[in-house]
Formats: C-alpha cells, structure tokens, sequence
C-alpha cells in the first residue's frame, strides 16, 4: 500500500469527489437518505481525502463541537479497496490532525459492525446501540492523554 496518499482535502475543489465516495458508499451500499448524508455541515469540518495510485478511494469529515471536542464522522472507503487497513489510515490521520489542533477528546458514532476498528484506535464504547439512518451505531469516546 505504498501508494496510498492521505491530505487534507481542498474544499471546494475535492468535494465533488468527496461527494461521490458518500454517495457510493452511504446511499447506494447502506441505503442512506441523500437529506441526512448532505447535512450543510461539511462546509464548517475538516475532511481528509485518501488516494491509493492517484485514485481517490476514501474520506472523512472532522467537525469541532467545542474547543475541547472533535467529531469523526463520514469516513468512507470505495468497496474496490475495503480491506486494505485505509480507513484505520484515514483514522490515524484524522486523529493526528486533531492532536494537532490540541483538541483532547473525540467522539464518534460508529457503526456497530466496525466499533473493533475504532477499539483498536483506543476508542472506548459509551452508551448502549442506537439507530441512525437506520443503521446500528454506538457511540465512541478517545481522550488524549497529555
């Protein structure tokens, strides 16, 4: 996988492909309401693009709750690269940018089927499984530790 470029994405310039992995990847695979995936959030977040052989095959959006808190959220891998570690990359990246910023907790909903993903990243589960977009979540926690 040394071909795999992640950077913060230039908006509005990558959007349109940042668009295209969450159409593909929340509507078409999951199902999800365009209203709910497109939410006008995008515009105040961060949003990573991943590029495995100039191609671009994954994102995330980053959005600050607070100054104390950060929110992952969208991340997205095209099916044709599924299981090559990028979405831990993305992750990876992600957290690096909010350590950054000196941002000490970040939370996510994720989805129930990849929380190990997140466990792996030292995300602790909070709370019990809940819907959203009809899709089984829970809800996730990481603190920095200084």
């Amino acid at each position: 996988m040394s071909n795999l470029v992640i950077k913060v994405a230039e908006l509005p310039e990558d959007f349109s492909a940042i668009k295209a992995i969450r159409k593909s990847v929340f509507q078409e695979e999951q199902g999800v309401d365009p209203a709910l995936e497109f939410d006008g959030k995008d515009e105040v977040s961060d949003h990573l693009i991943a590029y495995l052989n100039a191609t671009v095959v994954g994102t995330a959006r980053i959005r600050y709750l607070d100054d104390k808190t950060a929110k992952i959220e969208r991340l997205a891998v095209l099916s044709i690269a599924r299981g090559q570690g990028i979405g831990k990359k993305i992750m990876e990246n992600a957290l690096q940018l909010i350590a950054n910023k000196n941002i000490p907790e970040v939370v996510i909903h994720a989805q129930e089927y990849v929380k190990d993903l997140y466990k792996k990243l030292d995300f602790v589960e909070e709370g019990e499984i809940f819907e959203e977009a009809s899709i089984a979540h829970v809800k996730m926690r990481k603190i920095f530790r200084s």
